[in-house]
């Protein structure tokens, strides 16, 4: 019999990823997700790849870091990007999706690939042969977290995300609401409860006295203050920081216009579709760490919301990530171990798009080792090359995880002031040297996904 040449533990999106890629390249994986035989306290399914707090995987564009990340990735036949792709609802220029549909596409995918088997049950220690993958997400097991804990020899770091509500379209009052994108972008994909500023200020009263919910033992800070991520912050401590800081963050109306008025509203609450059927939207930023009762009394007095149902509602949670420049080397391997991957927000990136190309990436190189290739380096000028240059070269000290941004990129060797076309000088030269790193390192490419 065979020996499982890759072991990867943890099936969310990076270790689907992961197994996927790895898979694809002759090799045989052994895929372990201790879900549903070990819940969690945020995931709703045993499905692969669910997602747990918002739908969209952001900027679908290509003058965006992330619609750069997404194109890189669909160009090495990602099966997140992909199965994305197939199951979008309207979002404007981000790509969301039915996240349920989404989970049941990988999953389905997975199982139907002969290379990899799925194991279901808890991993609680890390192999002591590889090549294997740690892709364990933002709630490893206190088993796994332990045994990352004393492999890395270092405190293990973490910081706190949280989930926005979800609405039952048909509970939304139309009359009070109206569709549109942001500056137009996308057509009328989100519906948009405007507020006027008495009403907002009514509604900021309301958010900043509120009542929060209590944390259980695995979410609550070992001490001092807890440690939000900035890119997530809940939005009762956005409120905090100043009366009008929601207008120039999740609120902002800025681009919008409602057409009853011909004015653009004092705030916004945006809701996009969560579903491909249209019945459920999510409040786009507005992750909370409230009470039950009081997401419910504060979010009706939103025009539209009056009446509204939450089949969902905010709540924070945990999420674990080693010290990465300490660590992983840009190839995602660890420094002292080089049969050893970290993926996924484990690994210190952050977002769903991040993780999924951590992934990829740790899935590519765990197999190239697996068949006793050399590993190979994504140029530092692609968005893949440019994670594994933050995740490797940062500075250890106060580190903390970050989204692909065009700034993670090296400079241009000569300077453009204008910023559109700095931004499409930045995106030519990533595919082209992608393009051609693909053609000289990794052929040939994978079979494309059916």
């Amino acid at each position: 019999m065979q020996a499982t040449r890759v072991i990867i533990i943890g099936g969310g999106l990076a270790g689907s990823e992961a197994a996927w890629q790895a898979a694809r390249r002759g090799v045989r994986v052994e895929l372990h997700e201790m879900r549903p035989v070990r819940p969690t306290p945020v995931h709703k399914t045993g499905d692969l790849a669910e997602l747990v707090c918002s739908n969209s995987l952001k900027s679908n564009l290509l003058d965006t870091a992330s619609g750069l990340l997404k194109e890189e990735m669909r160009r090495l036949d990602s099966l997140i990007v992909k199965v994305a792709d197939r199951v979008k609802v309207p979002a404007g220029g981000a790509l969301a999706v039915d996240r349920d549909a989404f989970a049941r596409e990988v999953t389905a995918a997975v199982a139907a690939e002969p290379l990899i088997r799925l194991v279901r049950g808890e991993a609680t220690g890390i192999p002591s042969e590889g090549p294997c993958i740690l892709a364990t997400g933002p709630l490893a097991s206190d088993a796994i977290a332990a045994a990352i804990a004393r492999f890395t020899g270092s405190e293990y770091l973490y910081f706190y995300d949280a989930i926005s509500p979800i609405v039952e379209a048909d509970t939304i009052d139309r009359s009070k609401v109206f569709t549109a994108s942001r500056y137009g972008k996308g057509g009328d994909d989100y519906l948009n409860c405007p507020l006027t500023a008495e009403e907002y200020g009514r509604f900021y009263d309301a958010l900043v006295g509120a009542a929060e919910a209590p944390s259980h033992d695995i979410d609550r800070p070992a001490h001092g203050r807890t440690p939000y991520f900035e890119g997530c912050l809940p939005i009762e401590e956005m409120a905090r920081r100043g009366r009008e800081t929601l207008t120039f963050g999740p609120m902002k109306p800025v681009g919008l216009v409602d057409p009853r008025t011909g004015r653009q509203p004092f705030a916004v609450v945006q809701l996009r579709q969560d579903t491909l059927a249209g019945d459920f939207y999510s409040m786009v930023g507005f992750q909370n760490h409230l009470k039950f009762g009081e997401q419910q009394r504060i979010f009706r007095m939103i025009p539209g919301l009056e009446h509204a149902e939450f089949p969902r509602l905010g709540q924070v949670h945990r999420n674990s990530y080693i010290n990465a420049p300490a660590i992983l080397l840009p190839t995602f391997q660890a420094r002292r171990r080089p049969d050893l991957f970290f993926a996924g927000q484990i690994s210190g990136v952050e977002g769903y798009l991040e993780s999924a190309a951590a992934g990829l990436v740790a899935g590519i190189n765990a197999a190239r080792l697996a068949d006793g290739l050399p590993v190979v380096h994504f140029p530092a000028t692609t968005a893949l090359g440019a994670l594994g240059r933050y995740i490797s070269a940062s500075e250890p000290k106060n580190y903390q995880p970050a989204n692909i941004a065009f700034g993670l990129l090296p400079p241009l060797a000569q300077e453009i002031r204008d910023k559109r076309k700095k931004k499409e000088a930045l995106v030519a030269r990533a595919l082209r040297d992608h393009d051609a790193f693909i053609a000289a390192s990794l052929a040939p490419a994978p079979a494309p996904i059916a």
